[in-house]
């Protein structure tokens, strides 16, 4: 023990009273209280990759809501199918890139090793209606018959040429009106069926004259020589086309006739040979011209895609919210109870997550869906065991919280079993819960693809189509008309690959401890 007097003795003087002025205090902190979900989201923004994913899938949704309701009464979705039939494989155009002149995306088909027969067709098109068919030809020589071969870049719009229609009188006189009144030729005249080559026959396209082959016959000059029909009973008094001598005298017995009258005389009715593109804008009064081009059924892919991942999104969210409400119950159950509640429910998880996905949609669309129709069938069959993955992450999630503090005060307190699941556990368990559901949602739409593209569940109507329906029906044309297999697959990698983003995002976000982990 220390001695009094070998404490240091400090001198009077040096001791000072502190004012009030120097006392420490805890400082009132001039930041506001930040929310959970606020923190997740400030966490969340800094995640770029997880934003950027995040405005694409905005963007997707957009696209899948807007164009549906732009063009719901425009472009061949609306076309009755006679009429889509006339416009199939046409590829995509933006008339912007028309505009520049640019040999891109502007509605033009390559055709490699064209004979000279089909190159005449489509040259002949052009001369016909004083337009550009043909952009591109290259001689490429002869083949071993004598005949010459060209590589040819064709606007697959123009190419469409003519078709061969009959109308109703009323019909057949507002197509004349419509042609005075907007000065643009869409009846043609018709030709001497009788003067073609029998490869010819069906082909409304040709209107010169062709040898026994079929290949153009050309005059002195390299002109076709036309084998219209002359002067008959047409009731024709429209416009007519460049060197018809009926402009200049309506009596000649040599102008072209326009309509070859079939039916009874108390009923006629009216033969024409139409031309398509200017049909199509005399239909719908805008000229043809498709972003996406059109399948081979004649649908815009624009729309029809649109559609498609309109009907896709929706049945995605649909199956993740119902998954949610019944996995989340079931699970907090499991969680909560534990002991032999959760080893039953368990018991009856596991038989059910046995059941192979693929064994119940086929046998759901063998059966249900001709009673309930192939939708319901599919949503069914998504439900039976897709909630069995939400209800192990909602008990994992009880297991964790029910021990805590403020769950042993809520129950001393007199809370019910219900109001402590699911006003003081359940809440904590959110984030973890929303980012499984989140991630369910490119799981379905990938397992819908797959099970379209298959062909095990069909959804192909002319109201109605998936993601995975418009890739099954462009495998066909794959080599021919890649754009109709190309904008659906584009769609459906960036939707999956911008949600596995998005969802690891939201996990970094309401779960640091987990950032970074695969699961």
């Amino acid at each position: 023990m220390m001695k009094e007097n070998n404490i240091p003795k400090i001198p009077a003087d040096k001791f000072r009273f502190v004012g009030d002025e120097m006392r420490l205090h805890d400082q009132k902190m001039d930041t506001k209280q930040v929310s959970y979900f606020r923190d997740a989201f400030n966490r969340f923004c800094k995640n770029k990759s997880s934003v950027t994913a995040a405005i694409i899938i905005f963007i997707l949704v957009l696209f899948a809501i807007i164009v549906p309701l732009c063009c719901q009464n425009t472009y061949t979705l609306a076309l009755n199918d006679n009429d889509r039939l006339y416009y199939v494989n046409l590829t995509p155009r933006n008339k912007l890139c028309v505009a520049l002149g640019l040999d891109f995306w502007d509605g033009c088909e390559v055709k490699e090793g064209t004979k000279e027969q089909y190159y005449h067709a489509y040259r002949a098109i052009g001369v016909e209606t004083g337009t550009e068919v043909v952009k591109k030809a290259t001689y490429l020589g002869q083949d071993e018959n004598g005949r010459a071969m060209y590589d040819l870049r064709v606007d697959s719009y123009l190419m469409k040429g003519f078709v061969s229609d009959t109308l109703t009188p009323e019909e057949y006189q507002d197509i004349q009106n419509w042609q005075n009144e907007t000065g643009i030729q869409v009846l043609y005249p018709v030709v001497d069926r009788d003067q073609l080559a029998q490869s010819n026959k069906g082909n409304d396209n040709v209107w010169y004259k062709t040898d026994k082959r079929g290949a153009a016959v050309l005059d002195a000059e390299g002109n076709y020589t036309n084998i219209y029909r002359l002067k008959g009973r047409d009731n024709y008094e429209s416009i007519r086309i460049a060197g018809d001598p009926g402009i200049e005298d309506s009596s000649s017995s040599s102008r072209y006739r326009y309509a070859r009258q079939v039916g009874t005389s108390d009923a006629p009715s009216y033969e024409c040979r139409i031309f398509l593109p200017t049909y199509f804008e005399y239909k719908y009064g805008f000229e043809a011209s498709f972003l996406f081009g059109t399948t081979e059924l004649g649908y815009d892919l624009l729309t029809r895609l649109a559609k498609a991942a309109q009907f896709s999104l929706l049945l995605a969210v649909g199956v993740s919210f119902i998954n949610l409400f019944i996995g989340a119950v079931y699970g907090a159950v499991q969680g909560y109870y534990g002991g032999a509640v959760d080893m039953l429910m368990d018991r009856f998880t596991d038989i059910l997550a046995r059941i192979p996905f693929m064994v119940v949609a086929t046998l759901f669309q063998l059966h249900l869906a001709k009673k309930v129709g192939p939708v319901w069938s599919l949503l069914f069959a998504f439900v039976l065991t897709g909630w069995i993955g939400m209800s192990s992450t909602t008990r994992m999630q009880f297991y964790r919280f029910k021990g805590q503090e403020y769950v042993l005060a809520a129950r001393v307190l007199g809370a019910s079993d219900w109001r402590i699941m699911f006003r003081h556990i359940f809440p904590n368990s959110l984030g973890t819960i929303v980012t499984s559901s989140v991630l369910v949602i490119p799981g379905v739409i990938f397992s819908e693809s797959s099970l379209t593209y298959l062909g095990i569940v069909n959804l192909d109507s002319a109201a109605m189509t998936s993601v995975g329906t418009m890739l099954a029906n462009g495998r066909q044309s794959m080599q021919s008309y890649p754009h109709i297999i190309f904008f659906p697959a584009l769609f459906i990698s960036l939707l999956m690959i911008c949600f596995n983003l998005f969802g690891n995002g939201l996990r970094d976000a309401f779960n640091p401890s987990l950032r970074g982990a695969d699961d």
